[in-house]
């Protein structure tokens, strides 16, 4: 039997790792042709609320009948199954896919937290051995028809948001900040890299927009209140809305559920049912989207 060595070997390997990510290639671009719009949830710093924010747009949008996906890109520090009460490993469909974790009929979830044996372990990757699980986050998993696929990203603008537009360059991104002028500065970072990437950015959505007090139903300026619209209107983006800090959120992530899936009324429960529908209505009647919709 011969035996390739040297130059001759690496070659070969270098052909045949080509080829296979040209196939996986192949699967994404199958994949995401089944998904109507996919939406990039963004921030310039950690602490905003962010997966929360994305938590809640896609039970919102699950609620309202649409079929949604959520992947949680978060490598490091995912949230998304803690604060929708989802345990467990991912399990394998048919042939090599995996079925992501579902949450109700109308929502499945795939994200790092559901692939790691301890849920305390800590994942030490680099750049390419993330982007390698990303690419698998969409061309391994049976995601099906789906009207919406959320993406939850980590803060910055690191190796996943970077991966992330790359593989899916239709993607409508919700940028998330709080109203302070320390989060608003890394927002306008975060907006740059948007545009220097060509991204199509859908709006933007203030978090922790003052504090909802539990008492008399007023909303205090804890926080300040605006930075986030005013951040928009400097930019010419579309601000998508304003939630404000409600014990009901605290409330809602210890249990698992989404807070625009817990009973009664509160203001958090409001504003994110709101954002859910502005969401929704601005992916519906973007252009780029519309340019990009598969009938």
């Amino acid at each position: 039997m011969s035996s390739c060595t040297g130059s001759s070997c690496s070659s070969a390997n270098k052909g045949e790792t080509n080829a296979k990510l040209a196939m996986q290639d192949q699967l994404i671009s199958l994949t995401l042709q089944r998904i109507r719009y996919k939406l990039f949830v963004m921030s310039g710093k950690g602490g905003v609320g962010k997966s929360s924010v994305s938590v809640n747009i896609a039970a919102a949008l699950a609620a309202k009948g649409f079929k949604v996906g959520l992947m949680d890109v978060d490598i490091h520090g995912p949230s998304v199954p803690r604060l929708l009460g989802l345990t467990g490993q991912l399990e394998q469909d048919r042939g090599s896919l995996v079925k992501p974790k579902q949450y109700n009929d109308n929502l499945h979830v795939v994200s790092m937290d559901s692939l790691l044996l301890d849920p305390d372990q800590a994942v030490m990757w680099r750049g390419p051995m993330k982007t390698s699980a990303i690419r698998q986050f969409i061309s391994d998993v049976q995601w099906g028809e789906l009207d919406f696929l959320v993406v939850d990203s980590p803060p910055g603008t690191g190796d996943e948001p970077m991966t992330v537009l790359k593989l899916i360059p239709d993607a409508l991104a919700v940028v998330v900040t709080t109203p302070q002028e320390i989060s608003l500065a890394d927002v306008r970072k975060a907006i740059n890299f948007l545009q220097y990437a060509q991204a199509n950015i859908l709006g933007v959505v203030e978090n922790m927009s003052g504090l909802a007090c539990p008492h008399c139903g007023k909303i205090i300026d804890l926080f300040k209140q605006g930075g986030g619209k005013e951040l928009a209107d400097q930019y010419g983006l579309e601000f998508l809305g304003a939630i404000p800090l409600d014990p009901a959120t605290v409330v809602a992530g210890d249990m698992g559920t989404p807070v625009v899936l817990l009973p009664g009324e509160t203001p958090a429960k409001t504003a994110l049912l709101a954002l859910g529908d502005r969401v929704a209505h601005a992916a519906q009647t973007s252009l780029e989207a519309a340019s990009t919709v598969h009938k």
